[in-house]
């Protein structure tokens, strides 16, 4: 697996991604056990309670993953979690931040909201979408990351809503529906990082009339583990200071930087304090501008603010 910004791979440490969408009463009792026992671990990251579930992204030395992990499943409902791992920098994350939230990914419908125990896609293994791709067959793949996500790496073939935010799905669905007659009778395959954005999003498809809905299973980082360097063009980006990430060591690069076009899959962001939009910017454009700003708009207009990798929200 290579990383594509900043720190290299360092084996002794290890990333898990995982979420539940099982009930937690005790919530505060909760973030008070997931702080202290991430702190007695050395564990950095970022860990999101709602009374619906968690969702979390954590970084340690293994033996310490692997302590969290033992104990995390002692808890009731979080006992068959599924968890991803991969390879760590030990410099992913610079702290460890636990919080409570209205929803563990934030969707925004409200009365309206998807319990994903109730209504959610079938679940399509890696497998399974290996076997729909190998034998060509007629299908749909809607990627449910944020547009600045999928234009570094995604499922080919795959629409793009295209969305800044998860919970602007509602907003262009009608967009996804005039530009492709007949969707909501065909097999479609909702996509995300590691399945949990899809847990709703495919709920939500249902809801609107979709007929036939699934959801990668453990998402591309499970499907890249099984399956690296096939289906999926380019790499996975992740909400830590790695960026962006891969399982193969020569892939393509289809990143393509804002300001000059060159291929690359190094991030930045729009400096305008009011703004803030993720940038795709290459390392040649980087260093010739003292600041990097997405329009003449924000450059005449904007006040400039300074950007952290660490402050992106957990989605």
């Amino acid at each position: 697996m290579k990383i594509a910004q900043d720190k290299p791979l360092d084996p002794t440490y290890t990333v898990i991604l995982f979420y539940k969408y099982a009930p937690i009463a005790a919530l505060e009792e909760c973030m008070k056990w997931q702080r202290e026992l991430g702190n007695l671990l050395s564990l950095t990251g970022r860990v999101r309670l709602a009374e619906e579930g968690i969702n979390a992204t954590l970084e340690g030395k293994n033996e310490n993953i692997e302590t969290y992990i033992t104990e995390l499943k002692k808890f009731p409902g979080f006992e068959n979690i599924q968890i991803k791992k991969s390879v760590g920098t030990g410099f992913a994350f610079q702290k460890l931040q636990v919080k409570i939230v209205p929803e563990v990914v934030k969707l925004g419908l409200g009365a309206d909201d998807i319990d994903p125990n109730i209504t959610t896609g079938v679940h399509l293994q890696p497998e399974e979408l290996k076997e729909l791709y190998d034998k060509n067959e007629d299908f749909v793949v809607i990627d449910m990351r944020n547009d600045y996500e999928f234009r570094v790496g995604h499922f080919k073939n795959s629409i793009n809503p295209p969305i800044t935010n998860f919970r602007e799905i509602a907003d262009v669905l009608p967009d996804i529906i005039k530009e492709n007659p007949g969707i909501q009778k065909k097999k479609v395959i909702t996509v995300c990082t590691g399945g949990i954005r899809c847990e709703k999003a495919s709920g939500y498809l249902m809801q609107q009339g979709f007929e036939d809905v699934y959801q990668l299973d453990g998402g591309m980082h499970m499907y890249m583990e099984k399956f690296p360097g096939q289906d999926f063009r380019g790499g996975l980006f992740t909400f830590d200071n790695r960026v962006v990430m891969d399982f193969t060591k020569n892939r393509e690069v289809i990143g393509k930087c804002d300001l000059c076009n060159s291929a690359t899959e190094r991030f930045d962001n729009c400096i305008n304090d009011e703004c803030h939009i993720h940038m795709v910017v290459c390392q040649d454009c980087r260093d010739a501008n003292k600041f990097i700003f997405c329009s003449d708009e924000c450059k005449e207009t904007g006040r400039l603010g300074k950007v952290r990798f660490r402050d992106m929200e957990l989605v």
